[in-house]
């Protein structure tokens, strides 16, 4: 198994974001593959994470304007890439349950791949909406949303009490509407 931070690691300056992450990737690439494929157990999937770990490293660069130093990069490349497959397991997690969803649905409902990809991509981007807030809050105004639960089944699903749900949906919707006009959605 590959020493995940090697004693010899050097410092790589960041001066033009292209410039870096060329040379993160040239140097360090091959270890991120090996070291997901560890994780994972797949390598089609570590080379797929691979590169989007690249990708959101390119993406935070070109937005951050300032110059840095990373002392560590192979340090810095695991914590990207475990947050890459956080993001990829939630995603696999949710494609699955609308999937069995979906088979639970009579022939005459199903509904076309088109449908079906559209959907997908709106519960991503709910399901991204939602990140930052604390599990309870999230399942709180899914039930208050998606299932129409009054909120004295939603303390009881939950365990909670009345007051927390309206809290939760409180700061869920407060959530939802401040990146609704950061992104200056309709």
């Amino acid at each position: 198994m590959p020493c995940e931070h090697p004693p010899a690691e050097h410092v790589v300056p960041i001066t033009s974001p292209t410039h870096s992450v060329t040379q993160l990737y040239s140097e360090h690439h091959g270890w991120l593959r090996t070291w997901l494929r560890s994780r994972l157990g797949c390598a089609d999937q570590a080379a797929d994470l691979a590169q989007d770990t690249f990708v959101r490293v390119l993406s935070t660069q070109s937005n951050n304007e300032q110059s840095a130093v990373i002392e560590s990069p192979r340090s810095y490349l695991a914590t990207i890439a475990q947050r890459v497959m956080v993001d990829f397991f939630r995603r696999r997690t949710l494609e699955r349950a609308y999937l069995e969803a979906l088979a639970q649905l009579p022939e005459a409902s199903a509904i076309s791949p088109e449908d079906r990809a559209l959907i997908l991509e709106t519960l991503h981007a709910i399901d991204a909406m939602l990140d930052g807030l604390g599990r309870k809050a999230k399942q709180a105004f899914l039930l208050s949303q998606f299932e129409d639960m009054p909120y004295q089944q939603i303390a009881e699903r939950l365990k909670v009490s009345v007051s927390s749900v309206k809290k939760y949906i409180a700061r869920a919707t407060e959530h939802c509407l401040l990146l609704t006009l950061d992104l200056d959605l309709p």
